[in-house]
Order: C-alpha cells, then sequence, then structure tokens
C-alpha cells in the first residue's frame, strides 16, 4: 500500500477515531461494560478507516505474465520452390516442418507459420499449396521483424530455394533475430532454354519500325545448338529467327524489326521452340504490350525566368517518346506562333508581366496547361484563370512540404514504390496562405509539412472536360528529382512518372463525352487488382452521380465478362478484380437524362513468369543469411538435427510484471465492510435499549 501523505497522519486518524469512540461511549449506558467497549471499538475502527480514506491511500498490485520462446516457420511458397524441387525431397521437407513444429511445441515453444502468400498463413506446413506468382524474402522477413517486434522471437526457419525476384536482396538487409535456413530446390544446372527479357519502347508511332530485342538464356546444350525464335500476334507467325547458342555463354540475344500498323494497344508473343531434353517449357514464351498512336504530342515549357524546375521537368518529359518539347523564356528569343498540344507554364502569369504573349497563346487555343506557382507568380491574375484553385497567400511567406498522394483520387494511380519515394523528398516551399478549391477539381497531392499530413492541396486538377488544366503549388520540385536521382541509381522514376501521367491526363481526348470510363493504369499485371475509373456528366457538363453504367470486357478469344456499377461522388474506382493477361477491349454504356451514352477503349493485362526463369537453387544465398545469425543451413534431412539445435540454444520463455495501482477508496469491498460495521453498531444500539 502506498500513501499519497506522510505516514505520521496515520497516527493522527488512529487518534481522532479513539477521541470520538471515548467521547461517544464514555457515558453510562444500558448494556453491559463488554458490549460498550466492543460498541467502543467497532466506532474506533469506522472513524479511523474514514480518516486514514483521506490520506488518498493506493492499493499495489504486481501481475506476472509467462512469454513462450516464439519460432516462425517461414515458408517461401513461391511456384519455383515446387516446379523445381523433386516431390519427394518437398513431401520430405514439409513433413519434417510439421514434425519440428509439433516436438518445438512439446517443449515448451509457441510455433506460428507465415508465408509470401497471406492465404496460406494458418496453414499447417504439410498442406502448403507453393502457387505464389514471385519470391520477396526480405518482404517476408521484415514482416515477421516488425510482427514480433519486442516480443519473446527466438528464431525464424527459412524454408526456400534461394530465388529472389522480387523486393530488396535479403542478404544486405539487417534481421534482428536467427534465421535457421532450409535448402530446397536443386542447385544442378538442368537443360533449359528461356527467355528472360524483351526490350522494346511501350510506344510507336503509326507507319514507324521499331526494334523488338529478345534476350534468350541458355544451360546444358552441347556445342552448336540453335534455337527457333518466332514473333507472333494474334497467333500468326510475323518472324522466324534462328538463333546460335555459343559455348561458354548462358545468355545471347537477337532483334526483331516491326512495323507499327494502326493505333491502338498491341500484344506481340515471342515464343523460343522447346530443345531436346529441356527441362521446362513454361519459361519459352514471353509478350510485348505496346500503344501505337497516331503522332507526338507537342509539349510548351515556359517559364517567367530560367530555373533548375525547367531542367528537371524538360528532363522527365524527353523520357517519354511520345511527347516533342518546345522550349520559350520571354527575352531570349522572340515567341512564334507554336502549335502545341499542352503547355506547361512556370511561374506564369508573373508579377513582372512577363510572358503575357505565353498566355495569350494559351487562352486563344484553350490548350490544357500545367501551372506551375513559385515566388515569381501572379496570384491574382491566376486566380482569374479559372484553373480550379484560388489562393490567397498571406504576404511572401512559405510552408516547407512534402508530397503525399490523395487516397480518393482515381484518374491515375500512386504505386507503392512511388509512395515510398515522396516521403524521401526533401522539403520544398509552397505559397503560405488559403488555397481553395472549386467545383469539380481534385487534388492528386495534399501537402505534408513535417510529420502533419495536411488537407492543403499540392498537386490539382481543375478546368473542365473541354480545356483541362492542373496546378502544382512549388517551384522547388527540382529538388525531388535531384535526390530520387541520387539514392536509385539515376533513375527518378517516381518523379518522371507523376509529370508524364499529368500531362497525359492534361491531354486525353477532350470531345466532351458524357460518359468517361478509363483504366487506372496503363497495364495491369495478372496478380493486380484491375481497377476502372468513370465520370458521368449532364447536358450542360456537370458531374452527376448514381446513374448505372454497364462495363463489357471483351477478351482475344471473344470470352465477354460484364460489371454494373455506379459512379460515386468520392471517385472510388471500380474493382474488377484479377484477370488472365491478354488484351481487352472494353465497352461502357450507361443512359444519362434519357439518351444512351457509350464510351470504349483498351486495358492491357500482363502476365509475368517471373517463377520460372531461373531454375538453379541458391543456396548460398541462404547460407549468408544463416551464417550472420551464427546458425548454419540444413537440408530436408537433416530436420531433426534443426530441432535439437534449436533446444540445446537454450531459449528462456520471458517473464512480464506488471504493476497496477488502485485509490482504496474505489475498492466495493471496504464500502461494504463498512457498512456493515455501521450497521451492526446500529442494530445492536436499537436492541440493547439505546439511541
Amino acid at each position: 500500500m502506498i500513501l499519497s501523505a506522510s505516514p505520521w497522519f496515520i497516527g493522527l486518524c488512529l487518534l481522532v477515531g479513539a477521541g470520538y469512540a471515548a467521547l461517544l461511549y464514555s457515558a453510562t449506558a444500558p448494556w453491559s461494560r463488554t458490549l460498550n467497549y466492543a460498541l467502543a471499538a467497532v466506532r474506533f475502527v469506522v472513524v479511523s478507516l474514514l480518516c486514514f480514506l483521506l490520506l488518498s491511500p493506493f492499493l499495489k498490485s504486481t501481475t506476472t505474465t509467462t512469454e513462450k520462446p516464439t519460432v516462425v516457420l517461414a515458408l517461401d511458397d513461391s511456384r519455383s520452390v515446387e516446379l523445381f524441387t523433386p516431390p519427394a525431397v518437398l513431401g520430405q521437407a514439409t513433413a519434417g516442418l510439421s514434425r519440428l513444429a509439433a516436438e518445438l511445441r512439446r517443449q515448451g515453444f509457441a510455433v506460428e507459420t507465415r508465408t509470401l502468400s497471406a492465404a496460406n498463413r494458418a496453414t499447417p506446413p504439410d498442406s502448403v499449396r507453393f502457387r505464389a506468382p514471385a519470391t520477396d524474402l526480405d518482404g517476408l522477413l521484415a514482416g515477421i521483424g516488425a510482427t514480433f517486434q519486442g516480443r519473446n522471437l527466438a528464431g525464424v526457419v527459412l524454408l526456400s530455394d534461394g530465388l529472389v525476384n522480387q523486393g530488396q536482396a535479403p542478404q544486405f538487409a539487417d534481421y534482428r533475430f536467427p534465421i535457421y535456413a532450409v535448402g530446397v530446390g536443386d542447385t544442378i544446372p538442368k537443360k533449359d532454354l528461356s527467355l528472360p527479357a524483351l526490350t522494346y519502347n511501350r510506344v510507336a508511332f503509326s507507319g514507324n519500325q521499331f526494334p523488338l530485342e529478345v534476350e534468350l538464356a541458355y544451360a546444358g546444350f552441347a556445342a552448336g545448338t540453335t534455337a527457333t525464335v518466332q514473333l507472333r500476334e494474334n497467333g500468326r507467325v510475323l518472324q522466324t529467327k534462328r538463333v546460335a547458342l555459343p559455348a561458354g555463354q548462358t545468355r545471347t540475344k537477337t532483334t526483331f524489326l516491326i512495323t507499327a500498323t494502326g493505333p491502338g494497344k498491341r500484344r506481340y508473343e515471342v515464343v523460343a521452340a522447346p530443345l531436346p531434353g529441356e527441362f521446362t517449357r513454361l519459361n519459352n514464351q514471353k509478350f510485348a504490350y505496346l500503344e501505337v498512336v497516331k503522332g507526338k504530342l507537342r509539349v510548351l515549357l515556359a517559364g517567367a525566368a530560367p530555373h533548375p524546375d525547367l531542367k528537371a521537368l524538360r528532363a522527365a518529359i524527353l523520357q517519354n517518346d511520345n511527347f516533342d518539347l518546345i522550349t520559350y523564356l520571354p527575352g531570349i528569343r522572340p515567341l512564334k506562333n507554336q502549335d502545341f498540344d499542352v503547355a506547361i507554364l512556370h511561374q506564369l502569369p508573373a508579377r513582372s508581366g512577363v510572358g503575357a504573349e505565353v498566355l495569350a497563346q494559351v487562352q486563344a487555343r484553350r490548350a490544357p496547361a500545367l501551372y506551375v506557382l513559385g515566388a515569381q507568380s501572379d496570384f491574382g491574375a491566376y486566380n482569374r484563370l479559372g484553373a480550379g484553385l484560388t489562393i490567397t497567400p498571406r504576404g511572401s511567406q512559405t510552408d516547407d512540404v512534402t508530397p503525399v498522394p490523395n487516397p480518393t483520387f482515381g484518374r491515375f494511380t500512386f504505386e507503392d514504390d512511388a509512395r515510398r519515394r515522396f516521403a524521401a523528398y526533401p522539403p520544398a516551399p509552397v505559397p503560405f496562405g488559403d488555397a481553395r478549391l472549386s467545383d469539380g477539381a481534385e487534388a492528386a497531392l495534399w501537402q505534408q509539412v513535417g510529420r502533419v499530413k495536411t488537407q492543403k492541396p499540392l498537386l490539382v486538377f481543375g478546368g473542365s472536360p473541354a480545356r483541362r488544366q492542373a496546378t502544382l503549388l512549388t517551384d522547388g520540385s527540382w529538388q525531388w528529382r535531384l535526390q530520387e536521382a541520387v539514392e536509385h541509381d539515376d533513375r527518378p522514376e517516381a518523379y518522371d512518372r507523376l509529370v508524364l501521367r499529368t500531362l497525359q491526363l492534361l491531354t486525353q481526348n477532350a470531345n466532351r463525352k458524357r460518359l468517361d470510363v478509363y483504366p487506372t493504369q496503363d497495364a495491369f499485371n495478372t496478380p493486380d487488382d484491375v481497377t476502372f475509373g468513370a465520370e458521368t456528366y449532364n447536358a450542360i457538363f456537370e458531374r452527376i452521380y448514381g446513374d448505372p453504367v454497364t462495363l463489357t470486357l471483351r477478351d482475344e478469344q471473344q470470352k465477354t465478362r460484364s460489371f454494373t456499377f455506379a459512379p460515386t461522388p468520392d471517385g472510388a474506382p471500380v474493382h474488377l478484380g484479377q484477370l488472365p493477361a491478354g488484351l481487352y477491349r472494353y465497352e461502357a454504356r450507361a443512359t444519362l437524362g434519357g439518351q444512351p451514352q457509350r464510351d470504349a477503349g483498351e486495358v492491357l493485362v500482363e502476365e509475368q513468369q517471373l517463377e520460372a526463369l531461373q531454375s538453379r537453387a541458391d543456396h548460398n544465398l541462404l547460407s549468408q543469411l544463416a551464417r550472420r545469425g551464427g546458425q548454419r543451413l540444413y537440408f530436408p534431412p537433416q530436420l531433426d538435427q534443426l530441432a535439437q539445435d534449436i533446444s540445446k540454444a537454450g531459449y528462456k520463455p520471458v517473464l512480464y510484471e506488471q504493476e497496477d495501482l488502485q485509490d482504496l477508496i474505489n475498492q466495493k469491498w471496504l464500502f461494504f465492510l463498512l457498512l456493515g460495521l455501521l450497521t451492526a453498531e446500529w442494530a445492536t444500539r436499537k436492541y440493547s435499549g439505546g439511541v
């Protein structure tokens, strides 16, 4: 018990209780002396206890809990494990892990199972299905570390073939737990021919020729072997090549030259004919997906003055062959009557009035525009442009912010990798003040100030369907591209994608469609959830919601899938789930205001045979992971030895003590004790003839 006052006050409480009892029971009473002393004692206890409660005493209790040491069975349930591990060996491994789990539980361990596929996590090891389309061992191990942080994690038993095709290389990560690696798969090279990569431009122009470079990997074939590679489209053979497989090498290349015919999305199939004795044919086929367009889009990049932003924007635009770039700075060269499809206006309109001729051309052509605001911007003139945003700055003050994607923005998506890169961007200045979105405008990025995510817009899309406009509220985005290039081997992909997708969204066909249905990505992979966005408008092109839309997908075999949905004000995309690989043509229909509306387009779903590209297990990687924690690599016949080694490691349960303080006055038993004593005293006095 703990007191909030000095213990010396306990004596005062007893003195008060004794004085009160003596004063009340010192006179002559109609009952016996023994009963009088008993009643005085009750009154002494009650009064002393009530005075003691005024000292705010606390009851201290200690609770002890025991946490068993936990061993996590981490199973690489990717397709390569089942494909390249002999069934008998794989069965021995999974059955051995089940025995290991039972033995460890018998010894007092807690055992849990984790796999690459979330669906397999509650499955016993000997019932796991090896179906994961990719292997990310770092994601698996890092997830275990995050889940068991601060807990009694004894170690992780990792069953894998060591083949990694996604995520960070696990041998370079820092895991704060021992890893007992169990190797499966086959380290002996197999006789195999595969197509690990196709290299080509994702956009081609109608009538132009473009190269498609094919990389072939091979092993186990005699010198002088020749492979036959075909290029197909819709089952029709376009070209055939005979490719020699040089001895002493493991890879070679060949190139097809293709003529792009007709605009639209195209899918080409590259097939390597199987060779005698080849182990598997799963990796003998690969697809190339590209879009054929009529011509390049012309981008006008104009600035109020030289600025690092202009160089960053220019570099991002030049990453895509679909754009032609025109640059202009006032006072350097006269502005010609340029022919452009979209304009980037950096700090225009400007307070100095420069660049008025550029603004006049943009307004006259009603061209889509991206406004980049900065220290030289004339905010009053900008607000009058009707770009979807009204800014009221407070003097020349600025906030330093980083970008945060708006989760409700559905016109295009932000990959997880882009979100991580955004979070690492250095802060850029934005005008400090009020920023108000107009009706129909959407923020793609919000501002994050320090660690606080705000609802202030950073990148806004507004304007009208006939003339789309966007606004970026910082002239410091050049720092983002520079930082990303430094940290990611001169590959600022997130920044470049953001700029290119902004331009693509601004230059979408502005034919005043009342029904606009579109895929949220240029292409999806087979494990992805395919999502579509949809917008509906009334007769005066105001956004409306709730009207049912029917979306029909038709694959290359003319099989159809139909979906019905209604656009909602929050802009949530339509989720179609996973689709088989292929080129799909879609048609959307709706009745808006009593009039039938239609939209159509194409969407690509790509299949990535990542798990079939490598057949030779990498036990060296598993051995490195084990040695870093002071362990070694085991094989399926050695799982009984693994159980003994874990037992000998001396992992112990962890005892946790938790102290709890409670006010004594809040104890119910104390209330009933005092009530009982007072009731007994009163009843005794009443029964004995007292008052």
